[in-house]
């Protein structure tokens, strides 16, 4: 169980910052060990910004190290302590049941990031489980996660899956795989909660001090820090929510735990991108009633964040009922800060510059918005595949995005009084993607994968890494699902 040196050529310097600082929250815990690693994926461009060598990643004791049973001198990778509120359910303890921090890199850029492993083994968070991932999940993490950045949308970042060589039990035998991802840092709202759980005041306004120095300095110099930081998460958390929902990200288990105070997206379980446009969407297999359906998900965002200030409270004002009201007023901030991300992106969606001198009226806006919505509601119509022939429409053919509508009368109408306002077709390539990781080619490629067969998803990959780009050869990346793939289901992955 113990951990090997990794050779000094490698020059790897993790930090156990989070671990020294929050001594409280970690708990040291080794990884379980991996005879006989195999690399499946690498990101390259990543790993550079991160410092590290590609090749040596690739080395025996580079792969150790993406596994966490090779670490560098003084290195000790913890097990992070949080609470979390699951489908609305408290539960004062959850944690790293199957992850760990290794410890820190300064990136190229000088910034602090978190090397964390996921499928790492139990931890004393397991709470019965087996600590172990299968190849299939983590490499939906990483799709997701890379499409979500290239989609410019604050995400944890994927560095490497690596095969253990290890079943996994579940419905059946699966191949055993370790995660390494990259984050600003792994603090949710599950790690305040938990702190105030505790009773141990100081270790609150540590946390929140730590959380500051990490993430929102400026909030140090402000009048009232911790409220300036609470202030700072509800307008990155309004802003992520908002960017998720104009792409048709349905994140499908948006429990307090898995909201970070960065503001980055994190955990991609049971998620998916719409299909057809319906705002009822819901693709988790557990969530029966709809939680965290689409439509939901500024709502659950809200809703998560006041259970942050309920933790924060002490830390705003020594009287609770001038700490609820401070609270109330700032988390009161979330819908106007959502609307606007929200308004902003929608008016690039379809052309309209978002400006003083565009020369159209936020109130027709408006209209045209919410009229195409409901259309592509009423006709259950492919949501990115939509916009991207709504932005030929904007050059003067309409016919690529008329045929997708079942209303055509209705959609001729509305296309009129949209070509009025001179809808800029450029614009709107910058802002709806071409590629996505598409419900039907995710599941294709990670069967493949499962199987033993990589391409598909390098393949996919290399699609959704630059999605705005519509390049020769992968046009079915770009079609809709085939009308026999049939209602879509996703599982947590655990």
């Amino acid at each position: 169980m113990g951990q090997v040196t990794v050779a000094p050529t490698s020059s790897v310097a993790l930090d156990g910052r989070f671990a020294r600082e929050l001594p409280e929250l970690a708990i040291a815990w080794p990884a379980q060990p991996v005879d006989d690693p195999t690399l499946l994926v690498l990101n390259e461009p990543l790993a550079g910004r991160l410092g590290l060598d590609p090749d040596w990643l690739r080395t025996p004791d580079g792969l150790r190290l993406l596994t966490g049973t090779v670490l560098p001198d003084g290195a000790t990778p913890v097990a992070q302590a949080y609470a979390g509120h699951q489908f609305g359910g408290f539960s004062p303890r959850l944690g790293d049941g199957r992850a760990l921090l290794l410890g820190e890199l300064v990136d190229v850029d000088g910034r602090l990031r978190d090397l964390h492993l996921k499928g790492s083994g139990r931890t004393p968070f397991a709470r019965g489980g087996d600590g172990l991932a299968a190849v299939g999940p983590m490499l939906r993490e990483y799709v997701i996660s890379e499409s979500l950045h290239a989609l410019g949308i604050p995400a944890t970042r994927s560095l490497a899956v690596v095969a253990t060589g290890r079943p996994v039990y579940r419905e059946s035998t699966l191949p055993g795989a370790v995660l390494a991802r990259v984050a600003s840092s792994h603090l949710r709202v599950g790690t305040f909660q938990f702190a105030r759980g505790t009773g141990d005041g100081q270790l609150l306004r540590r946390l929140a001090d730590h959380a500051i120095a990490r993430h929102y300095p400026q909030a140090a110099v402000a009048e009232q820090p911790y409220l300036a930081l609470f202030d700072a998460v509800v307008a990155a958390q309004a802003e992520l929510i908002a960017r998720w929902m104009l792409v048709g990200f349905v994140h499908g288990v948006m429990n307090t735990d898995n909201m970070t105070i960065s503001g980055e997206s994190i955990d991609f379980g049971p998620c998916a991108f719409l299909d057809a446009f319906d705002p009822a969407t819901v693709f988790s297999s557990i969530d029966t009633g709809g939680r965290y359906a689409y439509r939901n998900q500024p709502v659950v965002a809200q809703w998560n964040l006041a259970r942050l200030a309920e933790a924060m409270l002490p830390l705003f004002a020594d009287d609770q009922e001038a700490a609820v009201d401070l609270a109330t007023q700032a988390l009161g901030r979330f819908g106007d800060r959502y609307q606007a991300t929200w308004t902003r992106g929608m008016r690039a969606k379809v052309g309209l510059p978002d400006g003083l001198d565009d020369g159209v009226d936020d109130h027709v806006a408006a209209a045209l918005i919410d009229e195409l919505l409901d259309q592509l509601q009423g006709s259950r119509v492919d949501y990115t595949g939509f916009f991207r022939a709504l932005g030929v429409a904007a050059r003067g053919d309409t016919e690529p995005a008329r045929s997708l509508v079942l209303d055509i009368a209705a959609f001729d109408e509305w296309a009129q009084r949209w070509r009025a306002v001179a809808p800029d077709g450029e614009l709107m390539d910058r802002t709806n993607p071409v590629y996505i990781p598409r419900n039907h080619l995710i599941e294709q490629a990670l069967e493949a994968a499962t199987g033993g067969d990589l391409d598909p998803v390098g393949e996919l990959l290399a699609a959704v890494s630059a999605p705005y780009q519509p390049r020769p050869g992968l046009e079915r990346y770009a079609e809709p699902a085939p009308d026999d793939f049939g209602a879509y289901r996703t599982f947590c992955g655990t």
